[in-house]
């Protein structure tokens, strides 16, 4: 149904039968809804691009590439293997416009009886697709020129989509690279592995000596790093190494970059401290995109590691962000723990609330009594710190996160506040 619908709405748009391309992470379910797409598409007329298990951001890449009117991606990113989902990409390689989604949903969710096509205006799958992975990684090699001669790097590919690109594309540097989760058996994407767990990584980079553990998502379109002592080096971190340098060659543009509400305070005192313009957006990839468009910066993403480099990409991607980050490493002269020291990790803790609807989560965060402890709560901080309460948009659960000068602090204020939306909570179920 999702196939049929979004190829009737790119056939109104285009006025002839679109192509589209499909690529999977590694899932147990991502080949079955691979061929459920491909027959709705080509029951409507489409042309379908399969390129098997690839990077999300490598669907996007190549889409427009290959001129395709749309890419569609099967995965549910970091989530565990029972989870999965579908993003579409227009034929600029961005996610489809709020307009075009809606369209695509209205089609998905109505009653009424698709007509399908016959004889020969059914569509065809394409063959040839899957070396189309070179041109991706060719693409990314592009993007650096640095002797990473020397440097050790481990990597763990979460089992997932960066399985099938991480040893092809760091074969292409003189470097030493080894792995960890990269034999995916469909159940195994993200199970203690890969960025969501990063505990493995930095015991091996420890007791192995390595330079450097990189650590993607099951889609590949995150990466967070662990430097020579063991030491997570997140989203913020790689940004402001990245904006620093990027600085120093004279291609930051707007003398800054993007980041999101949730980004630490450490990050917005390194700015203050360079002189870079630091804009915050909300949580998620679509925003920060939309506010590095509009205030042509070059440079964003999130604590969590999905960085977007929009002069290379359309689009976060993982393997990238380790690129930029492991080209800095190389040409700095500098251990990891070294670059990303330069910004100070100030205490933050994030705990999730269970709730129920959505009508549930609207109503605790916009309660006068939340809103009361709050304020009090940021009193306690005195400029210090911070506090962000916010719906998730994908689970049932309410975000709340605090940051403070200590650690006792930070867990002072956020036990205090997941209380008070629980008691909340008690009160509006009864």
């Amino acid at each position: 149904r999702v196939g049929q619908a979004i190829t009737m709405v790119l056939t109104r748009k285009k006025g002839s039968a679109p192509t589209i391309t499909i690529g999977k992470d590694t899932r147990i379910s991502s080949d079955m809804l691979e061929s459920a797409l491909m027959a709705g598409i080509c029951s409507m007329g489409g042309s379908v691009m399969p390129f098997g298990t690839i990077p999300t951001p490598a669907v996007a890449f190549l889409t427009v590439q290959e001129e395709a009117d749309a890419g569609i991606v099967i995965s549910a990113s970091h989530n565990p293997y029972e989870h999965n989902g579908i993003k579409i990409f227009g034929g600029l390689g961005y996610k489809l416009s709020d307009e075009m989604e809606e369209m695509v949903e209205d089609i998905v969710l109505s009653d009424t009886l698709i007509q399908v096509m016959t004889h020969d205006k059914i569509g065809m799958r394409l063959h040839g697709m899957r070396q189309m992975k070179a041109d991706y990684i060719d693409h990314l090699l592009s993007t650096v020129d640095c002797d990473m001669r020397g440097l050790r790097v481990l990597g763990d590919c979460a089992n997932g989509a960066a399985s099938a690109t991480a040893r092809k594309l760091f074969s292409r540097f003189p470097l030493e690279a080894t792995y960890l989760s990269a034999d995916p058996d469909g159940v195994n994407i993200n199970d203690g592995c890969g960025s969501t767990h990063l505990g493995k990584l930095a015991k091996a980079v420890v007791d192995g000596g390595y330079d450097l553990g990189l650590a993607f998502d099951g889609d590949a379109d995150r990466c967070l790093a662990v430097d020579e002592k063991g030491k997570e080096i997140d989203g913020d971190q790689i940004m402001a190494v990245c904006a620093e340098y990027l600085t120093a060659q004279g291609k930051l543009r707007s003398e800054g970059f993007v980041a999101t509400v949730m980004s630490n305070l450490g990050l917005h005192k390194f700015c203050e401290e360079n002189h870079l313009k630091l804009l915050c957006a909300a949580v998620g990839d679509r925003n920060v995109l939309e506010l590095m468009q509009k205030e042509s910066m070059v440079l964003g993403g999130e604590q969590s590691g999905h960085i977007i480099f929009l002069e290379h990409m359309t689009t976060g991607d993982g393997q990238l962000a380790a690129l930029q980050f492991l080209s800095i490493l190389g040409q700095s002269g500098k251990k990891a723990s070294e670059l990303a020291g330069q910004i100070t990790h100030y205490p933050q803790l994030l705990q999730n609330v269970k709730v129920g609807s959505n009508e549930e989560k609207t109503a605790i965060l916009n309660s006068a009594e939340l809103a009361a402890i709050v304020a009090r709560e940021e009193e306690k901080l005195a400029g210090h710190g911070r506090i962000l309460l916010r719906a998730s948009g994908t689970e049932p659960l309410i975000r709340v996160m605090a940051e403070a000068d200590t650690q006792d602090l930070a867990e002072l204020v956020v036990k205090t506040l997941v209380q008070a939306v629980e008691n909340i909570q008690k009160i509006l179920n009864k």
